[in-house]
């Protein structure tokens, strides 16, 4: 159990590290430091490693101040190199939280491409620093010839990065690039949380899990948003305890401090030892993430289609891409069998019952707010109308069939201003097909009238 604990917490630091400028161009630099250091010191111990350096690639391979000068040179050059690179990428930052949404800053900051820029220049530099002791004229005459070679060579791949970078950086900050990374990202999500398909394994049998008179909330000792919960530690420590666990706020919900955050039965026995137990399997930050917030991916793409059709901004294509991979993005959820929202230990006895979003809330956080914001603009409703119908054929007969249908009714009833009869009559052909399909469960099911 400690492994396991350990194992979270290591994810949970991974997952915090790797969406910043720290981890990765830190290890590329230094990693590129220490090859300067022992290249240049290997060399000072086998000066005939100098020979293998072809004249006409370094002709004045015996003059200390040249070596010198070109390490001096490059270690220069990269520091302005750095300084452009963020200079571009404060300005593309900029760029992109006023035109999209401040939110999707943390998809660029998470740019492999950029952290990987970041770290070569900046390990190039502290190759050159490090190799720049070994050229010295006192007390004997030395160049480190084949270290100043290397230092040549990162200078010439640093030039063909750059305009790498700049490509990337061009291709990155478009609008469908960002979607379609925000979108893979949250399928990436739904597939590590929700590893089994839907229909597969026997249903989930449910007990009643109604509060008691003895039960006992656990209070929030912390403000912030609930990043994580590790129900396998709730399952433990009710176990250990002999207790029933009730988490009445789950993954992506706002908790201040003070508020009850779960309950447990037995009121009687939760003391503060207990109560800081049952905390460390939550996880709070500042801002959701999407370490296990599906709806909150979601959310992302929705506040770059609400600006895309606001006013202001009035670019109608954009909502159109965003509506397709939200469409996307719920074909692969309800492909997928939910977790298990009640937890057994030993079986029969509930220990943990927990909360997750269903289809029908993750439907209207993806398409409600577009729909209110896009009753003046066929274009957009003529899409949704379509991801509805889309949807409603990768799922099964039932209730979340007739919710799509609904919303589709909604998308109709709303249109606000009176459009042309061509794209009225569109829109309520896709509505008939939609309501056609959300039929097939209830007419499958009615018996035959013999009368």
């Amino acid at each position: 159990m400690r492994n396991r604990r350990l194992g979270l917490a290591l994810t949970h630091l991974m997952y915090n590290l790797r969406g910043g400028f720290l981890v990765r161009p830190l290890l590329i630099a230094l990693s590129l430091g220490a090859v300067g250091a022992g290249l240049s010191t290997l060399e000072e111990g086998h000066p005939r490693m100098s020979t293998w350096v072809p004249a006409l690639l370094f002709p004045s391979n015996e003059d200390p101040q040249t070596a010198q000068l070109i390490l001096s040179s490059i270690a220069t050059s990269m520091m302005t190199v750095v300084s452009i690179v963020f200079a571009i990428l404060l300005m593309t930052l900029t760029l992109a939280s006023m035109q999209f949404s401040p939110r999707i800053i943390v998809t660029f900051v998470g740019d492999r491409v950029t952290q990987q820029t970041l770290g070569i220049f900046l390990g190039t530099f502290l190759y050159c620093l490090a190799a720049l002791p070994a050229a010295r004229t006192l007390p004997a005459p030395f160049s480190p010839v084949l270290t100043v070679l290397g230092a040549m060579g990162l200078a010439v791949a640093c030039v063909g990065w750059l305009l790498y970078f700049i490509n990337h950086i061009s291709q990155a900050i478009s609008v469908n690039h960002i979607v379609d990374r925000l979108a893979r990202e949250t399928e990436a999500m739904i597939d590590g949380m929700m590893p089994k398909r839907r229909g597969t394994g026997p249903a989930p049998v449910l007990v009643p899990d109604e509060p008691g008179p003895w039960e006992a909330p656990v209070l929030g000792t912390v403000s912030g948003y609930v990043r994580t919960i590790d129900t396998g530690e709730l399952l433990r420590v009710a176990k250990a305890n002999r207790l029933r666990v009730r988490i009445l706020r789950r993954v992506g919900h706002f908790v201040p401090a003070g508020v009850p955050l779960l309950t447990v039965s037995k009121g009687q026995r939760l003391t503060p030892e207990l109560g800081q137990e049952l905390h460390r399997a939550f996880q709070f930050g500042p801002t959701r993430t999407l370490e296990q917030d599906i709806e909150y991916g979601i959310l992302q793409i929705v506040d770059i289609a609400l600006k895309a059709i606001s006013p202001a901004v009035n670019d109608p294509s954009t909502a159109v891409s965003c509506v397709d991979q939200l469409s996307s993005i719920l074909i692969r959820f309800a492909s997928r069998s939910t977790p298990p929202t009640q937890l057994f230990d030993p079986p029969g006895t509930l220990r943990v019952s927990v909360s997750y979003l269903g289809f029908d809330r993750l439907a209207e956080s993806a398409f409600e707010q577009i729909r209110t914001y896009s009753r003046t603009d066929v274009a957009v409703s003529l899409r949704l109308m379509r991801a509805f119908t889309d949807i409603a054929w990768t799922l099964p007969e039932g209730p979340d069939r007739h919710l799509l249908a609904e919303l589709g009714r909604r998308l109709v009833a709303g249109f606000n201003e009176v459009p042309g009869e061509d794209e009225l009559k569109e829109l309520r052909h896709r509505l008939g097909a939609l309501e056609n399909l959300a039929r097939l469960a209830t007419d499958s099911h009615q018996p035959e009238n013999f009368h």
